[in-house]
């Protein structure tokens, strides 16, 4: 009667099961795995971003950590520079040579050349010599005698210029820019006060400290502008550029 010996409403079906038992619990280990997975992936980005969070913590109190260090640095230079002590009087006889009896003394500085018979000319022209010689020792205690005898005289913004130099010569950056900075402050209007701020950023370069540098070449040229020197500014044209300043 029916086709195929079966009812119409079956005909063209399969008889045997939609899903079997073993198929079902296939599909829920499936299941359980790609859960298992998506937890697994839950977790590591959780982690992720306590260690991202973690990282930019570090890195914002590694800069406040190094602001810090400048601050304390700038004040200890700004400390040093204005405790500075003076030479005894007593040692300038020792280490100023007498003024020449006969002719005038041929004096070369850091700037020009001249002769002269005054005494603190001869002085400092001494100094500069042991300084050009590579005696770095010698010529800052020549130096410091020569700005304790004649604490006046117009060569003294040259002499404590030079003493900084020769600390920077020798490798003592430190005090180098405790001496620069000092010469500066004490006498911005001396003849070498823009030299000082110069080799005050040179000393800061060597002791890594190339954003402090470009401050100090930024005050030479706020302070003097124009007044600066052909050769100098040249100087600190070269000295930003590898300073990499803004």
């Amino acid at each position: 009667m029916f086709p195929r010996g079966r009812p119409a409403d079956t005909a063209g079906f399969s008889n045997e099961p939609a899903a079997t038992q073993a198929s079902v619990a296939t599909l829920d280990q499936r299941l359980d795995a790609l859960e298992r997975q998506m937890s697994d992936i839950l977790r590591q980005s959780e982690e992720n971003g306590h260690r991202l969070q973690s990282l930019e913590a570090d890195l914002a109190k590694l800069r406040a950590d190094q602001e810090q260090r400048i601050g304390v640095i700038e004040q200890r230079v700004s400390a040093s520079a204005a405790s500075v002590p003076v030479a005894s009087p007593s040692v300038a006889p020792a280490t100023i040579p007498p003024k020449a009896a006969t002719k005038p003394a041929v004096i070369q500085t850091d700037a020009d050349a001249t002769s002269t018979t005054d005494a603190g000319e001869d002085a400092y022209s001494e100094g500069f010599r042991q300084w050009q010689a590579g005696d770095y020792n010698q010529a800052i205690a020549s130096l410091k005698a020569f700005t304790t005898a004649y604490p006046k005289h117009r060569r003294v913004s040259y002499a404590k210029n030079l003493i900084g130099r020769a600390q920077l010569d020798k490798g003592d950056a430190r005090g180098a820019a405790e001496t620069l900075l000092a010469n500066y402050r004490s006498n911005p209007q001396g003849e070498r006060a823009p030299d000082s701020l110069f080799y005050l950023g040179q000393a800061l370069i060597k002791l890594g400290q190339p954003g402090q540098a470009c401050k100090a070449y930024a005050e030479l040229e706020s302070v003097y502008g124009s007044k600066v020197r052909a050769d100098l500014k040249k100087q600190v044209t070269t000295a930003k550029s590898e300073a990499q300043c803004n």
